[in-house]
């Protein structure tokens, strides 16, 4: 008798179950009837979302044709099931004793959660740290859920309905006055912990996200860039501004960046593990490589350490250091325009695309997966307006 395999896998930051078999007519022909199944081309393999229905579904429609082989699922359930209800330090040193030492779990400020609720944050970081999330990603995510925990009290939230959420999400919008991008913020953070921790899939349903703002990307003009950089006299500082601009690098990028990512040979970055999880290349200015010249021989950074170190030599250069840096070099320069240092980012954009450059070309530089992102700085640029005549230079004003 054939064999029809179940693993647990992890695509899409979803927990999946990953159904494998060998090339068989009568298998495909029933699996395929499954709502929601899709083919991962990663895995190789159909997929569902990991729940005890799906599974179930699996099994009813493979009936009697096949052995069905789920030790791999089943050391993975009850693996998972150990990580939730043990402490998550001991945990880790007891299963991944290598990583122990590397491993800094975030230290939660439990004011004002009650016992109640006390095991959702280690639960909650337990389940982001298995599926790889960013370490700012989960700072972000138990922020969000500590907030609605400590206004809960001892009311659990594991018990919580769609019409509660639904009830939470107006208290945030209309007593907390939270921004759009922020409401989202906080909904992805409860729907990861009630669906991928709890399981609970149907809760969020019924509940809508709030229509985002269309922002177009706050820039500064070449003039400004100029000022901005004639008023930082710091070497490092200047340097650090240079990068963000000429690259497109976001300011976690600059900061972090090594010293062997530096290709002066192909006049190119290699900005590793962005965000995303993504590598990709972006431009080395030849005015940038002078500029980097000039500080290596003033600050000699290690050649297997970070290019521009923190208070310590083993640590990165603080990015809110840096964005304190541009707002002083914006004041003295006399530029009130708002931005940050991802305004830079975005200047770079900009001016690439006023210049002609191939939006296929700025979409690889700045790393982004979707051509509509970069498509917002042609609400920008002046490439196509300047070519316009005003119907107001026609008039006859004399």
């Amino acid at each position: 008798m054939e064999t029809v395999t179940l693993k647990a896998l992890h695509h899409r930051h979803t927990e999946c179950i990953g159904i494998y078999f060998r090339n068989n007519a009568v298998f495909h022909s029933a699996v395929k009837k499954l709502t929601g199944l899709r083919w991962s081309q990663t895995h190789k393999c159909w997929y569902l979302p990991l729940n005890k229905a799906n599974y179930n579904r699996v099994v009813e429609a493979i009936g009697g044709r096949a052995i069905i082989e789920n030790t791999h699922l089943r050391q993975y359930l009850e693996q998972k099931n150990k990580l939730i209800t043990q402490p998550l330090v001991s945990t880790f040193a007891k299963t991944a004793p290598l990583a122990a030492s590397t491993y800094k779990p975030y230290t939660y400020n439990k004011a004002g959660i009650l016992p109640v609720n006390a095991h959702i944050l280690p639960a909650m970081e337990q389940m982001l740290q298995l599926k790889a999330y960013s370490a700012s990603t989960i700072k972000t995510y138990t922020g969000e859920m500590s907030r609605l925990l400590v206004l809960l009290k001892n009311k659990a939230a594991d018990n919580l309905s769609s019409a509660d959420i639904k009830r939470y999400l107006v208290y945030c919008y209309e007593k907390l006055q939270l921004t759009e991008n922020t409401l989202h913020s906080r909904m992805n953070a409860l729907k990861f912990y009630y669906e991928q921790v709890l399981h609970n899939e149907k809760i969020f349903w019924e509940v809508p996200r709030p229509k985002k703002q269309h922002q177009n990307p706050h820039f500064f003009n070449q003039d400004e860039i100029t000022k901005i950089l004639k008023q930082t006299h710091n070497i490092k500082h200047k340097t650090m501004l240079m990068l963000a601009y000429s690259t497109g690098m976001r300011v976690s990028e600059v900061t972090r960046l090594k010293v062997w990512q530096i290709d002066s040979k192909r006049m190119q970055i290699l900005v590793q593990q962005a965000k995303g999880k993504k590598d990709r290349v972006t431009t080395l200015s030849p005015v940038l490589l002078v500029m980097l010249r000039e500080y290596f021989r003033a600050y000699s950074p290690k050649k297997e350490g970070y290019l521009f170190c923190g208070q310590q030599d083993d640590e990165p250069y603080s990015s809110r250091s840096l964005q304190s840096i541009l707002q002083a070099a914006k004041k003295k320069a006399g530029v009130i325009k708002p931005g940050s240092v991802h305004a830079l980012r975005h200047s770079f954009a900009t001016h690439l695309l006023d210049k002609g450059t191939d939006v296929t070309m700025i979409m690889k530089l700045l790393g982004h997966n979707d051509l509509k992102t970069t498509l917002r700085y042609l609400h920008v640029t002046n490439r196509d307006v300047l070519q316009i005549i005003s119907p107001l230079d026609h008039l006859d004003l004399d």
